[in-house]
């Protein structure tokens, strides 16, 4: 019985830690009807999910490497440079900016997708292999890509794209935006693949305890390596999604994603020990900052109030967690 009753009690656990946003998210979703009548439409709503998309799928990546045990500062800069790097090949006119190869749209793709891999490939050779610190390296990744991706094109940005370039931003399948349902259907995939997959609990199990991990003959950094690889190339994804969202490439794209990335994650319930948590739980974490932000700018407040909000969001999110982790404990 208590076996049993173990069995039972890990999952409904798991799965109480991150239904508690629900009620906060229908609280908002009150208040924005409230607020505005702009709220409760179809646009609006639209309008929400398809700016929240490119952080969504940032945030897969950045919570299956917090999962991991690890963390990935450079995510936001690769959401710049790659598609950066793209375009740059793409754009004919030196003048402009450009390389003047004049790349085909669908090479610049696979140049982009490469770049974000690459990066990975870089980040986990350096925790993996050199055994550097992730949270020091990352960041100096992330400021090293960032000064490419600006110093690539002299400050410039990069526009008048071709179309198959921004699709994955502006295109739309029965009415609704691609980056929406490209955004379902990866939180569906990795979801699914986190929870039911033997590389997907390999990935819990290295978070939550490494030794154990390596004992029951698991590849560490070879499943280390490849989280990184995996969350560079959704990083650059992200990036296209971005670029097709604003028809362009700006050199300051992706600035300060990371900070609500962090954020989507650790209020849905994303251990920053590694380990815990569901990309359901991250989900609702994007779902209410993005509700979050809408409601402010509906209500006009200035953006640097909206900062602040976050700044509040997380701490609250900090506390509650430990507040919860304690509480298990006795219990």
């Amino acid at each position: 019985m208590s076996r049993l009753s173990g069995r039972v009690w890990r999952p409904l656990g798991g799965s109480l830690r991150e239904l508690p946003l629900v009620p906060v998210i229908a609280l908002s979703i009150l208040i924005g009807a409230l607020i505005s009548d702009a709220f409760l439409t179809t646009g609006n709503f639209l309008n929400i999910l398809q700016q929240s998309s490119e952080l969504s799928v940032l945030v897969i990546a950045e919570a299956i490497i917090i999962i991991a045990g690890k963390f990935d500062l450079s995510l936001e800069s690769v959401v710049g440079l790659a598609p950066m790097m793209g375009a740059w090949l793409m754009v004919k006119s030196t003048s402009e900016g450009g390389s003047g190869l004049g790349l085909n749209p669908y090479l610049a793709i696979l140049v982009v997708l490469g770049t974000g891999m690459l990066a990975g490939v870089i980040n986990g050779f350096f925790v993996t292999k050199m055994r550097l610190n992730a949270f020091i390296t990352t960041l100096a990744m992330l400021i090293l890509l960032r000064g490419i991706t600006m110093g690539m094109t002299n400050g410039r940005t990069l526009y008048s794209l071709p179309p198959e370039y921004l699709y994955l931003g502006s295109g739309r399948w029965l009415g609704v935006p691609v980056s929406i349902w490209l955004a379902g259907l990866l939180y569906l995939f990795f979801g699914l693949f986190l929870r039911y997959h033997r590389l997907g609990r390999a990935i819990y199990a290295i978070g939550g305890n490494p030794a154990a991990a390596r004992v029951a003959g698991i590849n560490i950094d070879r499943v280390t390596w490849g989280v990184y690889v995996l969350g560079g190339l959704l990083a650059a994804v992200a990036g296209l999604m971005l670029t097709g969202r604003i028809a362009s490439v700006v050199t300051n794209q992706g600035s300060n994603m990371i900070f609500y990335v962090f954020a989507s994650a650790v209020i849905g319930g994303v251990s920053l020990n590694g380990g815990r948590g569901r990309l359901l739980g991250a989900l609702t974490g994007v779902l209410l900052l993005g509700i979050l932000q809408n409601i402010l700018t509906l209500s006009q407040i200035p953006a640097f109030w909206i900062d602040a909000a976050y700044g509040a969001i997380i701490l609250f999110a900090l506390i509650l967690s430990w507040a919860t982790s304690k509480r298990t404990e006795e219990l």
